[in-house]
C-alpha cells in the first residue's frame, strides 16, 4: 500500500500531467485534423465541446459516488477509460467517430478531476494545503505545454494520429498503481442524498456560490484561449513564425504550426509554473495572521469563512492582471510582443489554480467535498468552456483573428468582479 503523503501527491500529480497532456495534444494537431477530415472552425470547436459534455455531465455522478465509496477505484476506472479513448481518437476516420472518442475521454477525466483533489486535501495539514494543491495543479501548465510540444513534434515526425497513441498509453499502467493508495478514512455521505438536493445545499453557501460563478467566467475564457491559441498564432503571425523559403505552401504551413505550438508551449510551461507556485504560496500566506483553524472546523466556522475570503482575493488579483494584458496581447503587432504579454497574462490566470480549489473544499461540508468538486466542475463547464471554443470558432469564421479573440479578456474582467472579496463575507467575530 502507498501511505506516504509525498508519494501519493506525486502519483496523482503525474496523472494530472497526463490528463492535461491529452487535452492539449488536440489543440496542437487541430489544423492537421481539420485538413484531413475537412472540418470547419465550428466543427473543430465541437471536439472541445463534446469532450466537455462527457466531462461535466458525469462529474456530479462521480462526485456522489466518491462521497459514498472508494475514490481510488473510481479514479482507476476513469484513468483507464480516458487512456483507451485517447488511443481511439487516433484511430478515428470521421468527425462522428472522433467526437465519440473525445466524449469518452471526458467521461474518464471527470472521475479523476473530481476525486483526486479531495484525497490530497484529506492527507494535508491546513497550513500546507495551498502548497500541496499548487504542486498537484502545477501539472496543468506542464501537461498543457507538453501537449503542445509533444503534439507538434509527433505530428511532424509521424502524423497527428500517432500523437494520440503516445498520449494515451502511460495512463493505463498508472491506473493500476492508483489501486495501491491507502485511502484516508472519512465520514461518508448517506446514500439517500439526491443530486439536486446536494447542489442546492452547496449553492446556498454564499462563498462557495461566488467562487464557482467567478470560476465559470475564468474557465470560459481560458478554455477558448488555450484551444485556439496555436491557430490564432498561425494565422496572425505566419510571416514571423516561418519565413517564405520552403519548397511548398504545405511545408511552410507545417513549419508555422510547429513554431506556434513550440513557442506557445514554452510560454505556457514557464508562465503556468510561475503562476501556480506564486498563487499557492500567496494562498498559504493569506492565512498568516488569521485565527488558527482546527482540523475539525465546520465550513460554517467564521474562521474558515475569513480564510476563504482572504484566499479569494488571491484569485481576484490574478485575473485582474490577466484582463488588460490579455487584451493587449491579441492586439500586439508582433509575435514576440504577443508572447511577452501573453506570458504575464498566463501568470495571472494560473495564480488562481490552487487557491480556487482550496476555497471550494474549504467552504463545503466535509462529507460533501467530492460533490463540491463535482458540482463546481459541472458548473464551470456548463457555463464556461463547454460553449466558448465553438463560439470563438464562429467568430473566427467571420471576423479578423484579433477581433474574434478580444471576447476572451471580457471573461477575465467578469471573474475579477465576481471574485473580489466582500467585507460582509469576512465575519468580524473571526478577526
Amino acid at each position: 500500500m502507498i501511505r506516504n503523503r509525498t508519494a501519493i501527491v506525486a502519483l496523482l500529480t503525474g496523472l494530472n500531467f497526463l490528463n492535461y497532456l491529452d487535452r492539449f495534444i488536440v489543440a496542437a494537431v487541430l489544423p492537421r485534423i481539420k485538413a484531413d477530415l475537412d472540418l470547419s472552425n465550428f466543427e473543430a470547436g465541437l471536439l472541445a465541446t463534446v469532450f466537455l459534455l462527457g466531462y461535466f455531465v458525469t462529474a456530479p455522478i462521480f462526485g456522489l459516488l466518491g462521497d459514498r465509496m472508494s475514490r481510488k477505484v473510481l479514479i482507476a476506472f476513469g484513468v483507464v477509460t480516458w487512456s483507451v479513448a485517447t488511443i481511439a481518437s487516433g484511430l478515428s476516420n470521421s468527425l462522428g467517430t472522433l467526437i465519440l472518442a473525445r466524449a469518452f475521454v471526458g467521461i474518464g477525466e471527470a472521475s479523476y478531476a473530481t476525486l483526486a483533489p479531495t484525497i490530497i486535501d484529506d492527507i494535508t495539514p491546513p497550513d500546507k494545503k495551498g502548497k500541496m494543491l499548487a504542486i498537484f495543479f502545477l501539472a496543468i501548465p506542464l501537461g498543457s505545454a507538453c501537449g503542445y510540444l509533444l503534439g507538434g513534434y509527433l505530428q511532424e515526425a509521424w502524423g497527428w494520429r500517432e500523437a494520440f497513441f503516445v498520449g494515451g498509453g502511460p495512463g493505463i499502467a498508472l491506473a493500476l498503481v492508483c489501486l495501491a493508495i491507502d485511502e484516508p478514512k472519512r465520514k461518508l455521505a448517506t446514500a439517500k442524498a439526491k443530486l439536486f438536493g446536494t447542489i442546492g445545499t452547496l449553492f446556498r453557501i454564499p462563498l462557495y456560490r461566488r467562487a464557482v460563478l467567478g470560476y465559470c467566467a475564468h474557465t470560459a475564457s481560458i478554455g477558448a484561449f488555450a484551444y485556439w491559441a496555436p491557430t490564432f498564432l498561425s494565422e496572425r503571425f505566419a510571416s514571423e513564425l516561418a519565413p517564405a523559403t520552403y519548397v511548398s505552401d504545405a511545408d511552410r504551413a507545417e513549419k508555422i504550426l510547429n513554431s506556434a505550438n513550440f513557442w506557445f508551449g514554452v510560454v505556457t510551461v514557464v508562465a503556468g509554473a510561475i503562476g501556480t507556485i506564486v498563487g499557492g504560496r500567496m494562498a498559504d500566506r493569506a492565512l498568516r495572521g488569521l485565527p488558527a483553524i482546527p482540523l475539525d472546523a465546520s465550513h460554517e466556522d467564521p474562521r474558515n469563512r475569513l480564510a476563504a475570503n482572504a484566499q479569494l482575493r488571491v484569485c481576484a488579483i490574478g485575473v485582474a492582471i490577466a484582463f488588460p494584458l490579455g487584451a493587449a496581447a491579441f492586439l500586439a503587432p508582433s509575435a514576440w510582443m504577443f508572447f511577452a504579454l501573453a506570458g504575464i497574462c498566463e501568470i495571472g490566470l494560473f495564480m488562481s489554480t490552487a487557491p480556487i480549489n482550496a476555497i471550494l473544499l474549504r467552504t463545503a461540508p466535509s462529507y460533501l467535498r467530492a460533490s463540491a468538486m463535482a458540482v463546481a466542475i459541472f458548473a464551470i463547464h456548463l457555463l464556461g468552456d463547454l460553449w466558448s471554443p465553438s463560439l470563438i470558432g464562429i467568430f473566427l469564421d467571420y471576423l479578423l483573428p484579433a477581433a474574434a479573440m478580444m471576447a476572451l479578456p471580457l471573461g477575465f474582467a467578469i471573474a475579477t468582479a465576481v471574485w473580489w472579496p466582500r467585507t460582509r463575507e469576512a465575519p468580524r467575530e473571526a478577526r
